[in-house]
């Protein structure tokens, strides 16, 4: 009798262990989750308070099974005069493989405008936003997206030194200086927020845009590999709160935080890459009130690979 009454004292005593443990996991992941936060809230508001992005209407359509498609617009509006897109581009994110997927557009793709007839793709934000850019593309090429960002070159820096304040490592394909605020050497090199964009925004050269979309997709990969591959939850709330507002978007923050989450824990794959014009399927073209063009040879084609390469 006396045997059992000991065991059955242990097995309480370690319950009690095991409800005090579970109590103070549970006090510990309440703390973690209100400074998570007031982080957020800080960011967010510090942010807004410097950016002058407004808000618009956009209306989405949601992809097949787990996938999602975001356009990402960066703009180099100034006050009250929206200009066109400088960039455009599709990020795809498939939430089940963890597989992202960037797509980019070049921004004198000629094609039709719904409401406005035939010009370069980058009016279409200039007439009507992210929303008449979401349709165009759904009318050119038959892929539609979600949700939108939208990034001027103000906030743009400032996102890229919340992800890494210590820089991030970029291989320069060549000197640049042309046309751009920095001077950049070849080689490999650590860059802030503002020689990154520089970098990202040189088209002085032969290549024009299209070395120019290569570049971009550099930045973003490395942006992926090195920015959000520490390990460290803990700094989600700071970036997603800074990257809401310097930008425009109507990206839920719950989905903000769980694809911040898979990459900072390292669950993505490779980043895979993808240009429109598709090589081989356009021509230099002049066209009269559009200036210089990329006269697509078959719509159909280009629409096609797109299609399959989001797949």
């Amino acid at each position: 009798m006396a045997r059992h009454a000991q065991k059955k004292k242990r097995r309480t005593r370690k319950g009690r262990v095991f409800v005090i443990i579970l109590l103070a996991l549970l006090i510990l992941v309440g703390v973690v989750a209100v400074i998570g936060y007031f982080q957020y809230q800080s960011s967010l508001k510090e942010a807004q308070s410097n950016s002058k992005l407004k808000d618009y209407t956009f209306n989405g359509v949601k992809a097949d099974g787990d996938a999602i498609n975001v356009l990402l617009i960066g703009s180099d509006s100034r006050g009250a005069d929206q200009g066109r897109s400088d960039s455009l581009m599709i990020a795809h994110y498939d939430k089940k493989t963890n597989t992202p997927k960037l797509v980019s557009i070049m921004r004198d793709t000629y094609v039709d405008i719904p409401g406005h007839g035939k010009n370069k793709i980058n009016a279409a934000y200039s007439y009507g936003g992210p929303e008449l850019v979401r349709q165009t593309i759904k009318e050119n090429f038959g892929v539609d997206v979600e949700y939108y960002v939208v990034a001027n070159f103000e906030g743009f820096p400032k996102i890229v030194d919340t992800l890494a304040p210590e820089g991030i490592k970029i291989d320069a394909e060549k000197d640049m200086s042309q046309n751009i605020d920095v001077s950049i050497k070849k080689g490999e090199q650590v860059m802030d927020g503002k020689t990154l964009l520089q970098y990202a925004r040189f088209r002085k050269d032969a290549e024009g845009d299209f070395g120019r979309i290569r570049r971009q997709q550099q930045v973003l990969e490395e942006l992926k590999e090195q920015a959000l591959d520490v390990g460290d939850v803990t700094k989600i709330p700071d970036v997603i709160g800074k990257l809401q507002g310097y930008t425009s978007t109507n990206l839920p923050t719950s989905t903000l935080m769980s694809v911040g989450s898979d990459f900072l824990l390292g669950k993505t794959e490779t980043m895979e890459k993808f240009a429109i014009p598709v090589e081989g399927k356009w021509h230099n073209e002049r066209i009269e009130g559009a200036g210089a063009v990329l006269r697509l040879d078959d719509m159909a084609a280009n629409a096609k690979a797109l299609q399959d390469f989001l797949k």
